[in-house]
């Protein structure tokens, strides 16, 4: 067994990919926001080993990657002015929209529900390889179903190296994800438009361009990939804590832990036996570093990762109070 592959991504490496595409292979690519683990969306048995390979539930819908417009409209049913403005505005970049689901497009591309997930990526290598395999790609995360989400090519490595079913994967290699967490996902088919899942694009921005767009609230399960309950989560049990309670614990636990900070003025509450790992205090380097951080943390083997709770106020951070919630859902300690 050879394992799977991580390639520069290069003309070459690309066009290969998209054969494997056609062939019925998967293939994980970086897109601005994180890697995706890309089967052709038209292509059922694709489709199936993805679900497969990841461990995901079938019923958990994927993203269908398009270049523009027009495929995303070859796709879905329903799309209207108000996707136009948005799609102008942001695509290519990380929004999602969830509109009705066209007959040519496989139930299991979207978890068996009527709705179907689009996007156009911005990083320019998950662009070529959609030019170079001329159809629409479904992805997901490339990680283990509800585990911390890949933002380079050896996370995936990483999380697939032993495993026989992704001998010879082609990982392409497009550096770090810039963005670091999924894209906003929009749903179309109500009025206003909710989120379904936060992402770099607030509700703020997004209203606007189109009016009023509500959120789903936080921890809710939706028919949205990326919000099962328990998700981007480390093996290590994990807490989401203020200031306080971090202080608390660190003072009082003899077991080891380690410890995200993202206020300069308290990383020197974290002293041995615990490990300090200081974050960036501004969203969007806190996104960016995010998932990175937790697989740090996750390989330091302590017995608890604590996290400091910032940002409730400001909705830049609503999208990482998401990620943070659900990494650490129902984790006893």
């Amino acid at each position: 067994m050879i394992g799977p592959r991580i390639l520069p991504a290069n003309n070459e490496s690309i066009q290969e990919a998209a054969a494997d595409l056609e062939r019925g292979s998967l293939v994980v690519f970086p897109t601005e926001t994180v890697y995706g683990l890309g089967g052709g969306t038209l292509d059922e048995s694709s489709l199936a080993s993805i679900y497969r390979l990841k461990g995901r539930q079938s019923d958990n819908p994927l993203i269908a990657h398009v270049l523009d417009i027009e495929g995303a409209r070859s796709l879905t049913t329903g799309w209207d002015d108000r996707c136009t403005l948005l799609a102008e505005a942001w695509w290519p970049g990380p929004l999602t929209l969830v509109l009705g689901r066209s007959g040519v497009v496989p139930d299991l591309a979207s978890g068996g529900r009527p709705t179907l997930a689009v996007r156009s990526p911005q990083h320019p290598v998950a662009r070529a390889l959609l030019e170079a395999y001329g159809k629409p790609i479904s992805a997901p995360s490339a990680n283990r179903s509800g585990e911390v989400s890949p933002t380079c090519a050896q996370h995936v490595l990483d999380d697939y190296s032993a495993d026989p079913a992704a001998d010879g994967m082609i990982i392409l290699d497009g550096d770090r994800c810039h963005v670091g967490i999924e894209s906003t996902v929009l749903d179309m088919t109500v009025d206003p438009p909710r989120i379904l899942r936060p992402g770099a694009l607030t509700a703020e921005v997004l209203q606007n361009l189109i009016g009023s767009v509500e959120y789903t609230e936080l921890h809710h399960t939706s028919a949205s990939p990326g919000t099962m309950e328990s998700h981007y989560s480390p093996q290590t049990n994990c807490l989401l804590v203020d200031v306080e309670e971090m202080r608390h614990r660190l003072s009082n636990m003899t077991e080891r832990c380690v410890v995200l900070v993202s206020n300069p003025d308290h990383h020197e509450m974290v002293q041995p036996p615990h490990t300090l790992l200081a974050m960036p205090s501004d969203p969007d380097g806190y996104a960016q570093d995010l998932y990175d951080a937790l697989r740090k943390a996750d390989s330091e083997q302590a017995d608890l990762i604590l996290i400091e709770s910032n940002g409730e106020e400001d909705p830049n951070w609503i999208a990482i109070r998401d990620r943070l919630m659900r990494a650490a859902s129902d984790r006893p300690v």
